[in-house]
């Protein structure tokens, strides 16, 4: 089984969202099952349906966290020596030649949020950067085309 690289903050992430769907989640959904059973006929009771089908969907992403979780290798950053390397879990400020500049964090897939200046280990702009050093010139194939960037900082952070 291979072991899906994750970030310290994005197992927390999981751990916390699983956390809240056995202990808050689960009880609630429990508690809405048998106020609807006590309603009487199943078979029309669109309050007890409901219920179930968000027990279905709670219990199927329990199972997906904990799976991911048990498949992940959590990579902390912050306890590597910086040698100015781009690595996962590495935040590099780029200078892509118009002027601007970009920073981005290199995460797992499921940690992915552009928004939050966050791309995926296997993404094209990270794959381009990984093993590159701080100086180095990138060449990214993008579906836009080819991009230049110029990789300004690297952090472990």
């Amino acid at each position: 089984m291979q072991k899906v690289p994750m970030t310290v903050q994005g197992a927390e992430k999981l751990r916390a969202e699983l956390h809240r769907l056995k202990h808050e989640e689960r009880p609630r959904i429990i508690a809405a099952i048998a106020e609807a059973k006590a309603h009487g006929d199943l078979k029309e009771n669109a309050e007890y349906h409901a219920a179930r089908e968000q027990q279905s969907f709670t219990e199927g992403r329990i199972l997906e966290i904990e799976g991911k979780l048990s498949m992940c290798q959590v990579i902390d950053v912050t306890q590597l020596e910086n040698t100015g390397r781009v690595i996962f879990g590495a935040t590099i400020t780029l200078n892509n030649g118009n002027g601007t500049t970009l920073r981005y964090q290199i995460v797992g897939e499921d940690e992915a949020d552009i928004n939050n200046q966050k791309i995926s280990v296997t993404s094209p702009v990270a794959r381009a950067l990984v093993g590159k050093y701080e100086g180095d010139s990138v060449e990214v194939n993008t579906p836009e085309g080819v991009i230049m960037y110029e990789i300004v900082e690297v952090a472990y952070i």
